[in-house]
């Protein structure tokens, strides 16, 4: 009974999202339905935390491989939301937990994909192939365009560069991105119809 109840609620709102689209009648109660989404996302972000935190606190008390980290997570996750409750304003503790500890520790984290990027591209660039080569030369094109030095060169680079980026990037991204969009609007009846039946739990 359950089961049926979730997927009569689950197929109403999916036509219902479809079809507010092409029938402007129904706009307050499309806005009424945005709102639930939000309460819905809160209460659901509020599960998660809490069972990130009990997950983390299981591996601390058994002293699990990696507690340490754990031991962390679960001071942060406790740190954070006493600390908004001190001061308010750019110079409460919360904000300065946050400009001091997150904003470096985020920083570092993507300087460390600088060198990744530089290792995949050293071996993506290595022209054992066709499509390789024309990889590595639109790469040195464009790279040349966004430096100084591409412009003392004979060659235009930054002309030659922008217009690799305004043609065949862009035609590949909208591709990437029409591809996506079919998948999405797959996946989507899927779950409307009843034929993706996961989210109804581990039994299905």
């Amino acid at each position: 009974m359950t089961r049926r109840l979730v997927f009569w609620i689950t197929l109403s709102f999916g036509v219902f999202m479809l079809f507010q689209f092409f029938i402007p009648v129904v706009g307050g109660a499309y806005r009424k339905v945005l709102d639930w989404m939000q309460v819905i996302y809160l209460s659901s972000l509020l599960v998660g935390v809490i069972a990130l935190g009990l997950q983390h606190l299981r591996k601390v008390s058994t002293l699990s491989s990696g507690w340490g980290y754990s031991l962390v997570t679960v001071a942060g996750l406790v740190a954070m939301p006493v600390a908004a409750f001190w001061g308010t304003g750019e110079s409460s503790v919360f904000f300065w937990l946050f400009n001091n500890m997150q904003v470096p520790m985020q920083s570092t984290v993507f300087s460390l994909l600088a060198f990744f990027v530089a290792s995949a591209a050293f071996r993506g660039f290595r022209a054992r192939s066709l499509p390789a080569f024309l990889l590595l030369v639109s790469a040195a094109i464009v790279m040349l365009g966004r430096v100084p030095i591409g412009t003392k060169l004979y060659f235009d680079f930054p002309a030659w560069s922008q217009a690799l980026l305004d043609i065949p990037s862009v035609a590949a991204r909208r591709g990437i991105l029409i591809g996506i969009g079919l998948g999405s609007v797959a996946t989507s009846l899927r779950v409307i119809l009843g034929i993706e039946r996961g989210f109804f739990g581990r039994k299905v």
